[in-house]
């Protein structure tokens, strides 16, 4: 996975590199699995295989402007939200893959982590995880897909060593 990662916002507390690395790799395990078995099932070739092509990822945290202004422009909604998701270009002639954007509002997850007494650790890794998720393709606007997203969401935090987050 190769993360490009920039902040517009720093105030209030952002997680490092290394803790976005670690959430998304996270997040992204279950598809990485499926492909690496993928990979292992297809017939031998002559040549040694390489290392598959990498995953790309943006996340931008942002701060309440940049943040209401996306969600205006793309949702239609005048406010700021958490996490937005952009889904990437797909396939590369390099053989990577553009998976997407996830572009996070620093003040509103803080605000939301202490409103629902939760750590800002634990906030931030839900909300990459769940920005993950939308890029691979779930969704939860019907009520049989949010049980499919927040199931899948439980389990990644469970692993990472976070508590279910609709608990």
């Amino acid at each position: 996975m190769q993360l490009e990662l920039s902040y517009a916002a720093r105030a209030p507390w952002v997680p490092s590199r290394a803790q976005f690395v670690r959430w998304i790799e996270a997040a992204l395990a279950p598809t990485a699995k499926r492909a690496r078995a993928r990979r292992a099932e297809a017939p031998p070739a002559s040549a040694p295989r390489a290392e598959a092509p990498p995953t790309i990822i943006c996340v931008r945290v942002v701060g309440l402007a940049r943040s209401r202004s996306l969600n205006l422009r793309y949702r239609r909604k005048h406010r700021a939200t958490n996490v937005l998701s952009f889904a990437g270009a797909g396939p590369l002639p390099d053989g990577s893959r553009q998976l997407g954007e996830l572009v996070i509002c620093a003040p509103v997850v803080a605000a939301e982590a202490r409103s629902q007494k939760k750590s800002m650790d634990a906030h931030w890794a839900h909300m990459t995880v769940h920005g993950v998720l939308h890029l691979l393709g779930f969704d939860h606007e019907v009520a049989a897909e949010a049980v499919k997203m927040e199931s899948r969401e439980v389990q990644i935090l469970d692993r990472l060593g976070f508590s279910n987050p609709y608990a």
